[in-house]
């Protein structure tokens, strides 16, 4: 048994011992009932302040054993990760999925396209202020569960629609699937500053974003390989199987320990403070209407897109998989890349840069050959790229800012901003490109360019720095 000296409770040192968390349940309760040693109880599922703070430090000096210097604390973040892995490939799968099996499988034009990409984002506008209160009321595994049960519900009927040839039956899953990812994105992202200290933020948010940056990398050519072999029904039970892969990881977060909640406000009231916050907020308007500009002109493009590709471009199916696979790999190096780049250059050259090269995708595009591929997949890069560099800066700059009870329903009113106009956009690209595809990605790129133009008009440029405080209006970033 390893000897240790603790401070007692009047700061005198005093020998004792320390159990390691595979200690037998006899010998713990045994050490924490004498005076001689200190046995903590088990930790629970992210607990917060000094608990959580002593948890990061314990891990650093872990020393196998029964008995060591410090107690191990079990991390919920692998099977966080784990989660964002299957759920983000499934989500990918899916979205990859949806503008080919609509105009291969079901035979139908661009608007239908529009519509079924608006139906997909519809769910993150009517589900994302609802989510927000769940994560900030219930515990984090529950809303965790939650969201990846109903991923795999969503999925499951789409798969059902896509083999049936019933286009409704296919966008009331893909609204439902669309619904789960809305609520494991806020419960994930609340989660993250109970995990690690706020300087690694960026890093730990970068993390999860790999997760779902190598997924996107390898789902659009997966998904272009089905409908090149005549399987692309197949696609949506692929991401059915994924999305329950990321439901088994998710249900090994330890459970939290209950504990005393005062009374909460009623509904409306926590939805107006997470809304007010933001508004009132310099730096989340600025990313708020970025976002806005940025979202309508990715959908825009996203619409219009395949019958791009399909006829300007003349590519087959599977090239134009191959091509989307562009986007993937810009989202892995973005994500790789973003915490370096926000050491070095600044939160604010990041959040320019993140929207500043969406703008060469569109130009690239409309510059082209035929059946030329190295440009497209570049365009697709890019869309990547920056853009996910811009994502885990935003992430962090919200975590910061935000105190900890509001991080839902301030990620929820920033998550209408971002992705509750991508209905919107996915519209106004599907009936433009309806009548030519090329005006539907000029529509992005207009878009884009004011997206950038939202940055540079806010007090984002002034950010050389992660903000270190939690404040309602933090005065101290203004410029």
């Amino acid at each position: 048994m390893t000897m240790i000296l603790q401070l007692g409770g009047q700061g005198r040192p005093r020998p004792g011992l320390r159990c390691h968390r595979g200690t037998p349940p006899t010998l713990r309760r045994l050490l924490r009932n004498s005076k001689w040693g200190f046995c903590p109880p088990r930790s629970s599922f992210l607990d917060t302040g000094a608990t959580s703070g002593a948890r990061h430090g314990a891990g650093r000096h872990h020393r196998r054993g029964i008995l060591s210097e410090t107690p191990v604390m079990p991390s919920p973040f692998p099977s966080l990760l784990g989660g964002a892995a299957g759920i983000h490939a499934a989500d990918q799968v899916a979205m990859a999925a949806l503008p080919l099996t609509v105009v291969i499988g079901l035979g139908a034009g661009a608007e239908m396209v529009g519509l079924l990409l608006a139906v997909q984002a519809a769910a993150w506008l009517l589900c994302s202020m609802p989510a927000g209160v769940l994560v900030d009321r219930a515990p984090r595994r529950t809303a965790l569960l939650l969201a990846g049960a109903l991923n795999v519900a969503g999925l499951g009927l789409a798969f059902a629609g896509s083999r049936a040839g019933l286009p409704p039956l296919l966008g009331l899953g893909v609204f439902a699937a669309s619904a789960g990812v809305v609520l494991y994105v806020l419960a994930a992202g609340s989660a993250v500053p109970d995990l690690v200290p706020r300087e690694q933020m960026p890093g730990a948010n970068a993390r999860l974003e790999l997760c779902r940056a190598v997924v996107t990398l390898l789902a659009a050519p997966v998904v272009g390989g089905l409908a090149a072999a005549g399987w692309l029904h197949a696609a949506y039970g692929l991401a059915t199987i994924l999305a329950a892969l990321g439901l088994a990881a998710l249900s090994r977060l330890p459970r939290r320990a209950a504990e005393a909640r005062a009374d909460r406000p009623a509904l409306m009231t926590q939805l107006r403070e997470g809304a007010r916050f933001v508004l009132d907020q310099p730096l989340l308007r600025g990313i708020g209407l970025c976002a806005i500009f940025w979202n309508m002109g990715f959908f825009a493009l996203l619409a219009a897109f395949v019958p791009f590709a399909l006829s300007s471009l003349a590519l087959e199916p599977g090239r134009v998989g191959l091509v989307q696979g562009g986007y993937g790999a810009g989202l892995l190096a973005g994500a790789a890349l973003a915490p370096w780049c926000i050491r070095r250059l600044g939160p604010n050259a990041v959040l320019v840069i993140g929207p500043g090269v969406s703008v060469l995708a569109p130009v690239l595009l409309s510059v082209a050959p035929a059946q030329g591929l190295a440009l497209p997949v570049a365009a697709q890069f890019l869309l990547g790229f920056g853009p996910m560099m811009w994502l885990v800066c935003q992430v962090s700059i919200r975590q910061a800012v935000t105190p900890r009870a509001m991080l839902g329903r301030v990620g929820a009113t920033l998550q209408v901003a971002i992705y509750g106009v991508r209905p919107l956009g996915a519209l106004l690209g599907g009936s433009l490109a309806g009548m030519s595809p090329a005006w539907g990605i000029a529509l992005a790129g207009a878009l884009f360019l004011a997206s950038t133009a939202a940055v540079l008009g806010s007090r984002l440029v002034a950010l050389r720095a992660i903000p270190l405080q939690s404040a309602s209006v933090p005065r101290a970033m203004a410029p």
